[in-house]
């Protein structure tokens, strides 16, 4: 049961990672139209150039649940490499109960007043051109950290069955 809840997290896990990858391509291509449009045009959209932090800022937020799963997270690897399988699993069981579930509920729960408030609100960009819905950008926040924590619970479950000697595709080992 245990091991199927953390598969089915991963799965959700690997395709915000896929959908970072298209957001970063279509980001590319985004950030290619400015250049060509400016240089060989002389000619701005101020619209396009917004949509670059936009797909930016959804591309890195929706990384971070994929990142965690993969084990691309930032930790003290010094320390933690050196360190037993079995104290690396607590590790991740308490780190993961008494701080990245905590922050990242926390967060998210207090982004859904924020982008609805935007969206209440009718918040567009400020410059003429810009794009006319921010509230849009804003859900990624939340939307964001509740797939963060969804993937925190899914590195629990690793660590779980780690500890219970339950084998499974994604090893901690493989990642160092």
């Amino acid at each position: 049961m245990l091991v199927r809840l953390e598969r089915a997290i991963n799965r959700f896990s690997d395709l915000l990672g896929t959908i970072s990858a298209v957001l970063f391509v279509i980001m590319l291509v985004n950030v290619f139209v400015d250049v060509v449009l400016r240089y060989a045009l002389n000619t701005v959209f101020i619209g396009s150039q917004e949509m670059e932090w936009h797909l930016f800022a959804a591309m890195f937020m929706l990384a971070v649940p994929y990142t965690l799963r993969a084990e691309g997270h930032v930790r003290v690897d010094l320390v933690y490499e050196r360190l037993p399988m079995a104290m690396k699993n607590w590790i991740d069981i308490g780190g993961g109960l008494l701080l990245l579930l905590p922050f990242c509920l926390l967060v998210g729960y207090y982004g859904i007043g924020f982008a609805h408030e935007a969206w209440e609100l009718g918040e567009t960009s400020g410059d003429p051109g810009g794009l006319p819905a921010r509230w849009v950008i804003k859900a990624v926040i939340p939307l964001a950290f509740f797939a963060t924590s969804i993937s925190g619970v899914g590195m629990i479950l690793s660590a779980v069955n780690e500890l219970r000697g339950v084998k499974h595709e994604h090893h901690k080992e493989a990642a160092l």
